[in-house]
């Protein structure tokens, strides 16, 4: 077991030999142990000292009870310009490292459990000497996890840079990327599995569902979780599509007959949801992600402060007044918020002037073109919206990383809570004022139409058309400039390291589920006055199917692995939008003139019969949504049986901890 991987694959071949021209490489007598495939490349500044390098390989490999990760490293550079390493590991210390991780695996009784290495032969699939009870991208997220618990010892600062101070516990990646000595690390591809999942995913046009467990597989829990929801938000909208489509068609200027629609509408968007939790349990639960233990989290890399003790770890970290944090939020970040608010209400407002010159416009002249200006004003500003929000996303990242927040999860729930305010207010409040100040369900049904559109076009060419036509130009000349190197190395794996290193950081989930926030906020507030919001929904989901595998494996680079439960805070801030589109369509219900017949005489009496409707309407989503377990009763029972079971266990070792220092007294009185 404890032998090398060898290297495999069409990049892998070979084994690394070392050219004159490699001066700072690895040597043409490598040690056996040296042999194994590269999971991991870590590139550090080209000015990097030598004395920084070596310490640094050094703390890599170095045994765990002397403070290092045990794991192998190789240099591979042709050049003095760069300074790149590729990581691997020896199959047994991948599988120490999944113990280590708290990775979850099935077992032959077809329970999930915490991998145990001393027990490995008790696990589904589990082979002596076998790759593939690990994939690649668990073993990528391992090594991930040991290079980022590569702690200080008895360094006071890194070699080469006495201004780096370290101090013990402190992590030496975090310190080495926040000095500008790390430039980045990332995973590698697997040519032969990439090109398998190519074919499978987005290389033929096909109806049916995506291969989620081999994306999961390949990208892993976050990336296959967003597609997952993808998939599933794209087949729950086909409902309210085919039901759209007639109600289009037949009820073109009959507003009345959009009451049913307003109420399918209620019903749909709280159950899709109460689903996806269960569908979502389900599937992380196989994976073995609900019940992973969450680890401690760490400091985020961007956290500083003085020096200082942590309570819980006992160990020397930054410190930060949380009084500084709540003052820059509360006396900063706010006020930046309310100011950009105003900013897009003030857009807004230009807007109208706009479509109220091109209406004027069309009735003085009656032509053709007079008639396609009316579209203009609203094609505009959905352009507008993308840039502001594109704008003010920049701006809030760098507003959040100011605020010094000291985990990634408060960041990330501080960024995301920015952007949705802003993009909520920037992208719905128009068709608001549309609905409920000018009461112009026409003029709110086009425009409604042109933002879904036109923000639809903008995405698919921004996010994924162009960065791949500029990465495929930009690979024609990589490709060039690495076979005109004359090395005699193993060119495949250079060149795909080239070509990688160049490529976009996928900086996670976050833009992809905000695009399906604002979606399901477009069908679920306004689809009952144009119902052909759902279609262009459902034909956006399945463009952005093909077009996210697109950027996913061939414009970013990969994303590293990283366990997941479900999907975090969008759930909540599906449900919230949930919320108000109850509100809304009870509103624009109020607002029909087949509801306002039914009170003539009493305006107040419509008022009280809407806002009781609505209060109906948000109890049933609410007793909707306790009725609806959040886990099947089959994945209940199995939780509650780890439970019980790790509760036994734990029993069973204080006994035994008991009956040994039992034992110890009693010994100890007889030789007294």
């Amino acid at each position: 077991m404890d032998r090398p991987i060898k290297c495999t694959g069409d990049i892998l071949r070979k084994k690394f030999r070392q050219h004159p021209k490699m001066k700072r490489g690895i040597s043409q007598q490598d040690p056996p142990e040296l042999e194994f495939k590269p999971l991991v490349v870590i590139e550090l500044a080209k000015d990097a000292k030598a004395e920084t390098r070596e310490w640094l390989v050094k703390k890599i490999m170095d045994k765990k009870k002397d403070g290092g990760c045990q794991l192998l490293i190789k240099s591979l550079t042709i050049s003095e310009e760069d300074n790149i390493y590729v990581v691997g590991a020896s199959p047994k210390r991948l599988l120490i490292g999944a113990e280590a991780a708290g990775l979850v695996k099935e077992c032959e009784d077809g329970s999930m459990r915490p991998f145990i290495y001393n027990n490995r032969k008790e696990y589904k699939n589990f082979i002596e000497d076998d790759e593939d009870f690990i994939s690649m991208a668990e073993c990528q997220y391992i090594i991930k996890h040991d290079l980022d618990n590569l702690r200080a010892q008895d360094e006071t600062s890194i070699p080469g840079y006495p201004q780096a101070k370290l101090y013990p516990g402190k992590s030496i990646l975090r310190r080495l990327q926040t000095s500008g000595v790390l430039v980045q690390v990332f995973p590698l591809h697997d040519k032969e599995d990439l090109k398998r999942l190519t074919h499978q995913w987005y290389r033929q046009i096909r109806i049916g569902f995506q291969p989620i467990d081999q994306i999961r597989r390949y990208f892993g829990d976050t990336i296959g979780l967003y597609f997952g929801f993808l998939e599933y938000f794209t087949l729950a909208l086909i409902p309210m599509a085919l039901i759209g489509i007639p109600y289009y068609f037949f009820a073109w200027e009959d507003y009345d007959k959009y009451v049913i629609f307003a109420t399918c509408n209620l019903v749909w968007s709280t159950v899709i949801l109460e689903i996806w939790k269960r569908y979502s349990s389900a599937m992380t639960y196989k994976w073995g992600t609900l019940i992973m233990k969450r680890e401690f989290e760490e400091p985020r890399p961007g956290f500083h402060g003085v020096l200082g003790i942590n309570p819980v770890t006992g160990r020397k970290e930054p410190t930060y007044s949380s009084l500084k944090r709540q003052l820059r939020i509360y006396l900063v970040s706010v006020p930046f918020v309310c100011g950009c608010l105003y900013l897009s209400i003030y857009v807004m407002m230009i807007y109208f002037d706009l479509e109220n010159w091109a209406i004027e416009y069309d009735e003085e002249q009656k032509s053709t073109f007079s008639s396609l200006l009316l579209f203009v004003p609203s094609i505009i500003y959905a352009v507008v919206i993308e840039i502001m929000n594109r704008l003010y996303k920049f701006a809030a990242e760098h507003l959040t990383s100011w605020e010094n927040h000291r985990l990634e999860s408060s960041y990330q729930n501080h960024l995301i809570l920015k952007v949705l305010v802003f993009n909520i207010v920037n992208c719905f409040a128009s068709l608001f004022y549309i609905a409920f100040v000018m009461c112009d369900m026409k003029l709110l049904r086009q425009s409604l139409a042109t933002l879904l559109i036109t923000s639809q076009i903008l995405n698919q060419f921004v996010e994924a058309l162009l960065p791949y036509w500029l990465q495929k130009r930009y690979n024609r000349q990589i490709k060039k400039k690495v076979k005109a190197l004359k090395v005699d190395t193993d060119l495949p794996l250079l060149e795909q390291i080239h070509l990688e290193k160049q490529m976009d950081t996928y900086l996670g989930t976050f833009d992809d589920y905000l695009e399906l926030f604002l979606l399901f906020g477009y069908v679920s507030l306004f689809s009952c006055v144009y119902p052909l919001a759902a279609v262009f929904a459902v034909l956006n989901n399945l463009t952005e199917l093909y077009s996210d595998a697109l950027k996913m494996c061939r414009v970013f680079k990969r994303p590293f692995s990283e366990p997941s439960a479900s999907i975090g805070v969008w759930m909540l801030a599906f449900e919230t939008m949930g919320i108000i589109s109850v509100i809304t369509n009870c509103a624009l219900l109020g607002m029909s003139p087949q509801v306002n017949a039914m009170f003539e005489d009493s305006k107040m009496d419509l008022i009280l019969t809407v806002a009781a409707i609505e209060h109906a309407l948000l109890g049933l989503k609410f007793i909707l949504a306790f009725v609806i377990p959040d886990k099947p009763y089959d994945i209940q029972v199995k939780l509650a049986r780890i439970e019980f079971e790790s509760l036994e266990a734990l029993k069973e070792k204080q006994q035994m901890k008991l009956s040994s220092e039992s034992v110890t007294e009693d010994s100890d009185a007889i030789y007294s």
